[in-house]
């Protein structure tokens, strides 16, 4: 995939537009190497923040340390996926990493003020676009309980639900796949 097959694709208000004159936009493109410290934070603050009403104090920590809050991890990790970033005043709010060579979503990480206004959704919508041009007819996500309602509303089906072990600390997730199809534009 190219650079510009997304960035611009589609774009949503980064903030409330009575806030400001004129909103800032959220891009979508692929994340580049100086994204990799925003993700960190991204991911850091997604999971003690926006998973607070899933997931108790202690779950939370373990399943934080899965990674550390150092940029280079992330940056490593997209040599490993295909990351999808949505980016606000050149800084990442959101990520998705896609397993192309399994049909997965690796990861999805929203800033938790900016959750619930559609950029998860979009970064899903430009990933199953991404794996239709591949090919592949359906995708699959490992999706904690803050995703897996939100995703099973929009059509994805549950296939199992299952306890993951992150530093000692049991977390619940439910596995979920859906079908993809090529639409025309």
């Amino acid at each position: 995939m190219r650079h510009a097959d997304i960035e611009g694709a589609s774009e949503t208000p980064c903030h409330d537009a009575s806030q400001e004159r004129k909103a800032p936009r959220i891009f979508y493109r692929l994340a580049q190497v100086k994204d990799g410290a925003d993700q960190a934070e991204v991911f850091h603050h997604a999971v003690m923040q926006g998973a607070m009403g899933y997931y108790d104090q202690e779950a939370r920590e373990a399943w934080a340390a899965v990674l550390p809050r150092d940029g280079s991890a992330w940056v490593a990790r997209q040599a490993l996926y295909t990351t999808l970033v949505a980016s606000c005043d050149g800084r990442c709010v959101g990520f998705l990493e896609l397993d192309l060579r399994h049909d997965r979503v690796e990861s999805l990480y929203v800033w938790p003020s900016l959750a619930r206004r559609g950029i998860g959704s979009t970064l899903l919508v430009h990933a199953e676009r991404l794996l239709v041009e591949r090919g592949a007819g359906r995708v699959d996500i490992a999706a904690s309980l803050v995703l897996a309602d939100g995703l099973e509303n929009r059509g994805w089906r549950r296939v199992r639900e299952e306890w993951v072990e992150r530093g000692g600390q049991q977390l619940r997730r439910r596995i979920l796949e859906k079908s993809l199809v090529a639409v025309e534009t």
